[in-house]
């Protein structure tokens, strides 16, 4: 059968017993790798939440510290019904020296999960930050810049004494807050694959071993916790950086970030076309594909939205489209929008479609964004969706896609799209899968 060739499951299944094509990666039977221990993280149930963007200060607030600002801000997240928040530790305030962690960033990082805890939120921690809105924050000593005087070159994915000084990092955290009951796990960093293609080049070798270094000491620095690698979408895009069997298969979820603006999709299909809406669930497909593990799940860690790029009026039923679609995959683990609140625009020098992505104003009133992903949420952990059937199999080579990170490339997503549009819902299939006949006697679909 031609690659990328869709065909019905039956047709599927029959031509798979017969030793031709054909098994689906969400038919794979459960791997010795499961989820995270703690029940917070494998829970079947979608979870809902925000990344956290404070209002005070932005993440600048690390050092200048209002704690009645951030517990305000955390009320508001929690009064839409919200679960968990994910934040960013800039990594030159942690970090400041290749041995120097910062105790007045660690002890305000347990502040804000004690604040957190009074608001019911758990908290994922993205460390190494890195890199974040339109700006970069790599520290000074890990800049890539050849000194050969001290024996390394600075590169946060190879050079052996960054990757120790990172380790400390971690370890200084979870120290910190590793046992708190908040604490739902670390996130490495923040789409560190924007650090690879601007300052800290990095083979897909290299990538796939640095992360599975990383989040192996992650496991036994906090065992238990909801540890995942916070990638862009360049790797579901285009064959670079981390490889998605890396991503699919390390950590405790597989994580998309789901842009239309960032990924062409808006540009290839409008605001309200296929393209757009359905962004979301095709990554979730597409990234549990790769996966060994039936039990895994696809966490749309980063999704979000601006009146930059279609009316201001329709974001809460481009919202409402792209969480329903995620949800009747039935493999996600959960949704985190960015962002929880709007930037003040006195904080000068992001992009101007940073400063209004809140779900929350700067007053912490809710946007009307923000009442629809509250009123979804509250509907889907009432009454969870159907999983939606899916009587296509659309085969993909492994791997196949540009070398180069931008711009992302369509070659799978196409398909899947046209597949929609003419009112069929594929599931997706990795050739190397194609023959793995026992895979077909598996269930499709197991909860966690």
């Amino acid at each position: 059968m031609d690659i990328m060739k869709p065909i019905s499951r039956r047709r599927f299944v029959k031509n798979s017993i017969a030793g031709s094509v054909a098994a689906m990666a969400a038919l794979r039977g459960p791997a010795d790798q499961g989820l995270a221990d703690s029940s917070k993280a494998s829970s079947g149930r979608l979870r809902f939440g925000a990344n956290y963007v404070p209002r005070k200060r932005w993440w600048y607030c690390w050092q200048d510290w209002d704690q009645q600002s951030v517990v305000e801000d955390l009320s508001g997240v929690a009064d839409l019904g919200m679960d968990h928040v994910r934040i960013q530790c800039l990594w030159p305030m942690f970090q400041p020296g290749i041995s120097s962690i910062s105790d007045s960033a660690l002890e305000n990082l347990g502040k804000l999960l004690d604040a957190a805890d009074h608001a019911g939120l758990d908290v994922e921690v993205t460390v190494l930050n890195g890199w974040m809105s339109g700006l970069r924050f790599q520290p000074p000593w890990a800049a890539p810049l050849k000194r050969p005087s001290r024996g390394h070159d600075g590169n946060m994915f190879v050079d052996r004494q960054v990757i120790d000084a990172e380790k400390l990092l971690f370890r200084r955290l979870a120290r910190t807050v590793g046992s708190h009951r908040r604490f739902l796990g670390f996130d490495i960093g923040n789409e560190l694959s924007v650090l690879q293609t601007m300052s800290n080049p990095a083979t897909p070798e290299q990538a796939d071993a640095w992360a599975t270094e990383i989040l192996a000491e992650c496991d036994a620095m906090a065992p238990g916790k909801f540890h995942v690698n916070g990638v862009d979408d360049t790797n579901w895009f285009a064959d670079f950086g981390f490889s998605r069997e890396n991503l699919a298969n390390t950590g405790h979820a597989t994580v998309v970030h789901c842009y239309v603006f960032f990924t062409g999709a808006l540009k290839r299909y409008k605001y309200s076309g296929v393209g757009s809406l359905h962004l979301a669930d095709y990554m979730v497909e597409l990234a549990y594909a790769y996966q060994n593990d039936l039990r895994r799940r696809v966490w749309v860690e980063e999704i979000g939205v601006s009146p930059e790029w279609m009316p201001e009026a329709y974001l809460p039923e481009f919202m409402e489209h792209t969480v329903r679609n995620v949800a009747e995959t039935g493999k996600s683990w959960g949704v985190t929008w960015w962002s929880s609140h709007d930037i003040d625009p006195a904080i000068k020098g992001f992009d101007s479609l940073e400063y209004t992505l809140g779900l929350l104003d700067l007053h912490n009133k809710p946007k009307p964004l923000g009442r629809k992903f509250a009123s979804l949420a509250k509907e889907l952990r009432q009454s969870p969706p159907e999983i939606a059937p899916r009587p296509v199999a659309l085969v993909i080579p492994d791997h196949g896609l540009s070398t180069k990170p931008w711009p992302a490339d369509w070659t799978y997503a196409t398909p899947y799209m046209d597949l929609l549009a003419q009112g069929k819902k594929p599931v997706i299939v990795l050739e190397s899968r194609a023959k793995d006949e026992p895979s077909l006697k598996a269930p499709r679909h197991v909860p966690p």
